[in-house]
């Protein structure tokens, strides 16, 4: 049984690890340990961390890192197998381990392993950040079975089997720990958002694959870092999306995927500014600049990640079909009803 190193970063956020840490804590495997990432918080997070938990280990760092460099610092630390980036906001069920070990039992192409994720607030639905898996359309949009844009579908059971999926999410991210070492770490470049679906994607262009594991079962709260509804993260969403596609798509794609994608952004800005969004239309137009003014260190990345890759088209696991149209246009809402199982 493979031996796994939970990494749960957190800055300030005392009252989400008093609500959810306990549950991790609680967990029922063999061979385990949990690693708070701390980002130099002020809040008692650590002092709370060793007078209840002892066994735990603290690496602590003198900034906050965010996510991508909190993670990265905190590997270092980790013995483990496998590595679990875990977000704060996690509740777990006492066997949730059980399953992902028997996945990556499988087969050593296996990558990086995403657990079922139900929204903690109502967990008869799927949560937004992973749902039942993640998968980008033909123009790079990020989707995921039981969500799509803003619409979560109820759990009935119809993603309850094992499958591969484009990228897992980093809200409770399975990966090998020599494989993140030689095919990551985390774009820090990223700040927030896809980092772990860049991390994915270079996974498959690796030759390894991600998987879904219905067996394993988490609870999400989400949104404790950005709200849904920021501009800042909208910002984020569309300059890392960009990013994300120069640096991995694919020789024979790069061209239309990429021009695609931009002219989908352009007429998403137009859009907000029309509803009278301007918080909106400066956050993506803002996004964009940005995109262009790191562009130069972006190219130099997809250079020596071209030449390492070993597959040369993107993943199987990339649908065919531009979501934008299906669920705008067409009025299709699950995932289901617009890709075939």
């Amino acid at each position: 049984m493979p031996f796994f190193s939970i990494i749960i970063v957190s800055w300030n956020a005392l009252h989400h690890l008093k609500t959810y840490f306990p549950s991790v804590a609680a967990t029922d495997y063999p061979h385990y340990e949990i690693i708070l990432a701390d980002n130099a918080s002020t809040d008692g997070s650590k002092q709370w961390i060793r007078e209840n938990y002892p066994d735990v280990k603290i690496a602590e760092f003198d900034n906050n890192y965010g996510y991508c460099g909190g993670n990265n610092r905190a590997v270092p630390h980790a013995n483990g197998d496998i590595l679990i980036f875990l977000n704060n906001d996690v509740r777990v069920k006492p066997n949730w381990l059980k399953g992902i070990a028997t996945c990556f039992q499988k087969d050593n192409k296996i990558a990086a392993v995403q657990p079922k994720m139900l929204w903690e607030e109502d967990p008869s639905y799927f949560e937004y950040a992973g749902a039942a898996g993640g998968f980008l359309d033909k123009f790079g949009y990020p989707l995921c079975r039981g969500r799509i844009f803003d619409t979560l579908e109820k759990d009935q059971g119809q993603y309850d089997y094992e499958s591969d999926i484009f990228w897992a999410s980093g809200a409770a991210l399975a990966v090998r720990k020599e494989l993140f070492e030689k095919v990551g770490p985390f774009d820090e470049d990223f700040e927030f958002h896809m980092e772990e679906i860049d991390l994915c994607w270079r996974l498959w262009n690796m030759g390894y694959h991600v998987r879904y594991c219905p067996e394993s079962i988490v609870y999400h709260l989400g949104g404790g870092s950005l709200p849904m509804d920021s501009p800042r993260k909208l910002y984020y969403n569309y300059r890392n999306n960009l990013r994300m596609i120069w640096k991995n798509s694919s020789a024979g794609s790069i061209a239309w995927q990429f021009i695609g994608r931009y002219l989908l952004d352009i007429a998403s800005a137009l859009k907000t500014l029309t509803d009278g969004d301007t918080k909106s239309f400066k956050a993506i137009c803002r996004a964009h600049y940005d995109f262009w003014k790191g562009f130069h260190n972006t190219y130099q990345k997809r250079h020596l990640l071209q030449q390492q890759r070993k597959v040369e088209d993107n993943p199987p696991a990339m649908l065919n079909k531009a979501i934008v149209w299906e669920y705008f246009i067409k009025g299709k809402q699950k995932f289901s009803e617009i890709f075939s199982q």
